[in-house]
């Protein structure tokens, strides 16, 4: 993934921050045997410490790609939105003469993937999983000896994804002046489609980050 210097994550916290904010689905992309294209596999994932936890069906071919090579990348996308040339155009150039982009948050986990296969270390995993997902506790005991979790176990492997490195980016033209990025922020909130609302919000959220590159 490209970076700027412009789109580069504040710090830390911010892209922690911006995962914390229901960011919890995303794809795992696993390097194939040779001569096979990598696997990639969308799934929902809950942060845990410093790594990432997964549980996918015993069938899914991602086993054999994990296997030949544990060194995997999980990449969580949102808060995208296209954003037309007419929005762009420099001040006192013709509207047309703009050239239009995507915004975008995405966060990539580099990571060192380890098989859960142990009855009891996936039903701890499936724990943590549903504390995140389901914080009521609105959820039968997951207990593998017992009903309805325990006959079902067999039928799913677990995923540990040690995070080694992380790489952010949220691309809101930065670079640009604080007024063309107001501007096209309340006209994402006014065209009201799709991802445009919380796109707007990570634009003004990053108003004062720059005002010194250039575009």
């Amino acid at each position: 993934m490209f970076i700027h210097p412009w789109d580069s994550a504040l710090d830390d916290a911010e892209w922690q921050a911006w995962i914390a904010d229901g960011h919890d689905f995303g794809q795992l992309c696993v390097n194939g045997p040779p001569g096979r294209p990598p696997v990639v596999v969308p799934t929902h994932f809950t942060p845990d410490d410093g790594r990432l936890l997964i549980h996918l069906a015993r069938p899914n071919p991602v086993w054999t790609a994990v296997e030949h090579d544990p060194n995997v990348i999980f990449t969580v996308i949102g808060d995208y939105a296209f954003i037309p040339g007419t929005w762009r155009a420099k001040p006192d150039t013709p509207p047309t003469d703009g050239v239009p982009t995507s915004y975008y948050a995405a966060v990539q986990f580099t990571c060192r993937a380890r098989i859960v296969d142990d009855p009891e270390a996936k039903a701890d995993l499936l724990r943590r999983q549903l504390a995140h997902f389901q914080p009521d506790g609105d959820h039968a005991p997951v207990d593998p000896d017992g009903p309805p979790y325990g006959r079902m176990l067999p039928g799913i492997r677990g995923l540990r994804l040690d995070v080694v490195d992380v790489r952010a980016k949220f691309k809101y033209d930065d670079h640009k002046p604080v007024e063309h990025r107001t501007a096209v922020a309340d006209r994402l909130t006014r065209r009201g489609e799709g991802l445009d609302l919380p796109t707007a919000r990570g634009q003004l959220r990053r108003l004062d980050r720059v005002g010194t590159w250039t575009s």
